[in-house]
């Protein structure tokens, strides 16, 4: 992959692939993506361009992460322990009152280790802690224990 700077714009980043298929993504100044896909038998000739904004170019970006299987999904380790992020909505029955009241660790075995909230990070939370709806979850448990954690946060 080479990348060449685009003053004004952004940075453009060309990749042929094994099949020799040349791609192009331009990364625009303001966040959005541009991604061009070049004819084969012509490789300066764009045959399709695609025009991404941010969230969307975040969406595509989760997707082709290759440790990714789910968009909230973090992170996974050999020891089966999964980190995942849920947001609760605005009229989520837990929307407040204190994490202690969801009796997560002992109901499900997963562990809150962090709470987001607009642009503040509440680490290790409390059980006396009062949730929010619009709180981000960040939750480390097993597959199965997340699971049951997202079932119950998602109580209205």
């Amino acid at each position: 992959m080479s990348a060449t700077p685009l003053p004004g714009i952004g940075v453009k980043y060309d990749l042929t692939t094994r099949e020799h298929q040349h791609l192009s993504v331009i990364a625009h100044r303001d966040g959005a993506r541009t991604v061009n896909i070049y004819r084969s038998d012509d490789p300066d000739a764009c045959a399709q361009s695609l025009r991404l904004t941010v969230a969307e170019s975040a969406a595509m970006i989760d997707a082709l992460m290759p440790a990714h299987h789910s968009p909230n999904l973090l992170h996974t380790t050999d020891l089966g322990l999964v980190a995942e992020r849920i947001e609760l909505s605005a009229v989520s029955h837990w929307n407040g009152r204190v994490l202690g009241e969801t009796r997560m660790r002992t109901d499900t075995g997963v562990s809150i280790v962090a709470v987001l909230r607009r642009a503040e990070a509440i680490p290790s939370p409390a059980p006396d802690f009062r949730l929010a709806g619009g709180d981000t979850l960040i939750l480390i448990g097993t597959r199965e224990g997340i699971d049951a954690a997202a079932a119950i946060l998602g109580r209205e």
